[in-house]
């Protein structure tokens, strides 16, 4: 009995003590000022390319937000894999689980793929659920923003591959899909688009020039396993530094692109030119080689690695070429971090654009001479060839006046040596060389800096009327620009340039040259933001567009929003669809 009123005595005394604390507990949360929902998390949403929203919410302090509790939703498009900043990471009493948290602010950064061609409004929903450090968590909150996608040029079905920015959201769709069998065959054939462009075509002398070292004995077998070890030594560093690139969030290839990197491949591959004269024989050390080829077993494996070597620093000159394949494969992998898909596709474009090179390799057994003078001859003429390809990637850094005597004196130069030789062609070729050295001559001593129209000034007329900018220097400058084009009503074009990038020098003197791109482009407000140094302004430019360098031109429709971008080189009748496409003039 006693027993009883005991344990009776005990739960009324634990009751009491639940009361208590439940009271303590309510009297606490009633004394605390906690914000309203809307306050404490506020949402907001923006548009911020063609193909990419923006969420933010602004998180007062004493307030955080869980990463796992986002869901975005939309009606009339569809919405890629959203891309989180980096958060906080702590185990959570709560959940019993490291959790991901966010405070003061955050941004989320959404793809979009436009698949209703019904409609050009649509609406993005977004459900996010915070908590307060004073133990108060809130239900699910749900916000809704309207957008119009016919600002901002999304349409229902991009069109191939390299149609301005819409070929670019092609690729996008293919990377987002995740299945190699679709994105390995794309790559492949873009890259083999990409050989036959002038950031690739310089390297086909320097395997060349390997191949026809080999002497007499080189067959087909041979120059297709030096070509291969070339073209996988250029496609693994073309990868690792695309991918590095990636993930850093900015252009690296900008970063070899100054006159001291340049001038060290410069001088290296005159260097190797001087091995095609037989100044010197090159090879890899005796001591290298031995091992090798005790390890393999073939004399041949110290020649391979040196082969592997070249084409691995040929990827370095490859790489400031950037085009849509190779944009789209950056931005992928800055946005996932998934480096398996973003790298099997760059591996993939790089392999394509070594196809010539592979071709060049099997061709040696039959296009080749083997034996006597003319092998002699074949090899000075590669020699001359690479000191063109030094000359040509030392250009961005030299003086126009120096660029021009350089040609000249090659020119003409190899055009004396070549009229020692017995017979009528190579005393044409010789003549025709010199003609075309003193050329260059007359113009420069006339004062005309034009390589490519050395007396074009003769004409009365600029060389290839070029387009006049006005330079932007930094977002903050583009903004204000920007808002002056608005209140005169004018569409923009903002022009991604820099001086060691190949591209955009076609793009000023095939393209914009253009008569009907001229007529066009006058009726336009035009900025170009010149990143040649690559300095912190034109990072911050380059990442607000998510560009990994130049070319890029970005357009503005009259009331200075995006509406379109172009990545890589076009042709003048490309160009002009795209300046239809998302400029109305």
């Amino acid at each position: 009995m006693l027993f009883r009123k005991s344990a009776s005595l005990s739960a009324v005394i634990y009751q009491l003590l639940i009361t208590l604390f439940l009271f303590h507990s309510f009297s606490a949360f009633g004394d605390a000022d906690f914000l309203e929902p809307e306050r404490a998390f506020q949402f907001s949403a923006r548009q911020i390319a063609p193909d990419k929203i923006e969420v933010t919410y602004l998180i007062a302090d004493g307030y955080y937000m869980y990463r796992e509790r986002f869901k975005f939703e939309a009606v009339g498009v569809k919405l890629g894999n959203p891309i989180f900043p980096k958060g906080m990471v702590h185990f959570d009493e709560t959940f019993q689980k490291d959790v991901e948290t966010f405070r003061k602010s955050l941004t989320v950064q959404i793809p979009v793929i436009a698949i209703d061609s019904s409609r050009s409004n649509w609406t993005l929903s977004s459900r996010g659920q915070g908590c307060s450090d004073q133990g108060l968590c809130y239900a699910p909150i749900d916000s809704k923003q309207d957008f119009d996608s016919a600002k901002f040029g999304i349409v229902a079905q991009p069109p191939p591959p390299g149609a301005g920015s819409d070929g670019g959201s092609q690729l996008k769709t293919s990377l987002q899909s995740g299945r190699l069998t679709i994105i390995l065959p794309l790559f492949l054939l873009l890259g083999l688009g990409l050989a036959f462009t002038p950031c690739v075509l310089p390297m086909v002398p320097i395997l060349s020039s390997i191949i026809v070292g080999e002497g007499a004995e080189v067959g087909r077998h041979r120059g297709f396993i030096l070509s291969l070890s070339y073209s996988l030594g250029m496609a693994i560093v073309y990868t690792g530094l695309g991918v590095a690139a990636g993930l850093l969030g900015e252009g690296l290839a900008a970063a070899l692109q100054n006159p001291w990197v340049l001038g060290a491949f410069g001088l290296l591959l005159v260097a190797l030119s001087l091995s095609m004269f037989n100044v010197y024989h090159l090879q890899v050390p005796a001591g290298i080689q031995n091992r090798l080829a005790h390890v393999s077993g073939r004399q041949s494996a110290g020649k391979l690695l040196g082969v592997f070597v070249m084409g691995a620093v040929s990827a370095l000159i490859v790489g400031p070429c950037v085009a849509a394949p190779l944009a789209s494969a950056l931005l992928y992998i800055s946005q996932t971090r998934d480096v398996w898909i973003g790298g099997s596709a760059l591996f993939a474009m790089a392999m394509g654009m070594s196809v010539p090179l592979i071709l060049v390799g099997l061709s040696a057994g039959t296009l080749l001479p083997k034996a006597g003078r003319w092998m002699e001859s074949i090899k000075q003429l590669f020699g001359v060839l690479m000191l063109g390809m030094a000359l040509w990637l030392v250009s961005p850094v030299l003086p126009a006046w120096l660029h021009m005597l350089g040609w000249s004196v090659l020119l003409v130069g190899y055009g004396l040596f070549l009229i020692r030789h017995v017979g009528n062609f190579p005393k044409v070729v010789a003549a025709v060389l010199c003609l075309f050295g003193l050329i260059e001559l007359v113009g420069l001593a006339t004062g005309s800096r034009d390589v490519l129209a050395p007396l074009a000034h003769f004409s009365g007329q600029p060389p290839n009327n070029p387009v006049r900018f006005a330079k932007v220097k930094s977002i903050h400058e583009l903004e204000v620009t920007l808002a002056q084009a608005k209140l005169q009503g004018k569409p923009v074009m903002l022009d991604f340039y820099a001086d060691w990038c190949v591209s955009c020098k076609e793009m000023e003197k095939l393209t914009f040259t253009d008569a009907r791109i001229n007529a066009k482009l006058a009726a336009m407000i035009l900025l170009q933001a010149d990143v040649t140094a690559n300095s912190n302004d034109d990072k911050a430019l380059l990442k607000r567009f998510s560009l990994f360098g130049p070319p890029g031109m970005i357009f503005f429709d009259a009331d200075s929003n995006e509406s379109g971008r172009v990545i890589g080189f076009e042709k003048p009748e490309q160009f002009d669809q795209s300046l239809s496409k998302f400029i109305k003039i």
